[in-house]
């Protein structure tokens, strides 16, 4: 009974003291032309990836084994091997992509070109342009609805979000929102899609199916003036319960019940923070911060930051994934 017990004891052990299932995250960083490639296991940069200039929208591909990064300078979207750590191919893209999305088979890559106001479609596997969709003028969110019918773009100066009917490739409705629209993020229920205005200080919640705006999230924080809270990425967790807003110069993220849409607390972070990306467990999230040159961890159960990490210059875009 002892020795089993004694085994028992040892199992439980050896599981507490495992590491946590690690992950690997790619930042792009703007200013250093670099990918920096963090390992969540013991959070620390673990290679720097030398690719395209103003590298900024970054992603996985579905299985894997790539990572898109926009490289906006070049006029083109990199295409970095996981395995080999280092760009192996180039997808052609409208002149300086910034941000992109990936539909859900991994197919078909959607890139908002901020030079000439348009939507590229690409065909990944065949590394082909399918053509270009006109849009606003500065486009830069993208995001794709979970069934897959609508990919929405917002154009900075414009200030709208375009609904974007993926099976024809036309515009089917514009939504005015607030003042430099960046980022957009769909609800997981399809029932939401979360829009952020950088100079308007908002997050515009438009319902889909009607397509209009149905709620403004405004924030406020003691000590700093309306104009340095600037709302850019946004993450939500899963089972759409909790989002969390990057408010660029303000230094912090906001925390927002979904279901109330009100802001329940506000983490300090590093210094202009961008964008944002989950651990695939959702136990972690991690933010860019452009300024003070790190990425930030925040425990996203705790909902507190316990973690700076140092990458390159001027840290933009994050993606992360299973090794």
């Amino acid at each position: 009974m002892w020795r089993h017990c004694l085994i028992s004891g040892i199992a439980l052990w050896l599981a507490a003291a495992s590491p946590a299932s690690a992950f690997i995250a790619y930042v792009s960083n703007e200013k250093s032309n670099t990918v920096s490639v963090i390992d969540t296991n013991n959070w620390s940069v673990i290679k720097t990836i030398k690719v395209g200039q103003r590298p900024r929208g970054i992603e996985f591909t579905r299985d894997g084994k790539f990572v898109f990064v926009a490289v906006g300078d070049d006029d083109s979207i990199q295409v970095i091997d996981v395995a080999k750590q280092e760009v192996v191919d180039t997808l052609p893209s409208g002149p300086d992509p910034e941000l992109f999305a990936l539909d859900a088979d991994g197919k078909i890559l959607y890139v908002a070109n901020e030079n000439d106001n348009t939507v590229t479609i690409i065909d990944v596997e065949k590394r082909s342009r399918l053509g270009d969709i006109q849009v606003g003028v500065e486009p830069e969110g993208m995001a794709i609805s979970p069934d897959g019918k609508i990919l929405i773009n917002t154009s900075e100066t414009t200030n709208m979000a375009h609904f974007i009917d993926t099976a024809t490739r036309q515009i089917v409705a514009n939504v005015l929102v607030d003042a430099r629209p960046r980022y957009a993020e769909f609800k997981r229920d399809n029932s939401e899609v979360w829009v952020s205005s950088e100079i308007g200080g908002t997050v515009s919640v438009i319902d889909p199916v009607k397509r209009e705006v149905t709620k403004k999230i405004t924030f406020e924080i003691p000590g700093l003036r309306s104009e340095a809270i600037q709302p850019v990425g946004i993450g939500m967790t899963k089972d759409g319960k909790t989002a969390f807003v990057a408010l660029g110069p303000a230094n912090r993220v906001a925390v927002v019940d979904v279901a109330s849409h009100k802001v329940t607390k506000y983490l300090l972070v590093g210094q202009r923070v961008w964008h944002m990306a989950f651990t695939p467990d959702e136990k972690y999230l991690l933010t860019t911060n452009g300024v003070s040159n790190d990425v930030s961890v925040i425990d996203v159960a705790a909902q507190k930051v316990i973690k700076t990490i140092q990458v390159g210059e001027l840290p933009w875009g994050i993606t992360i994934a299973q090794p």
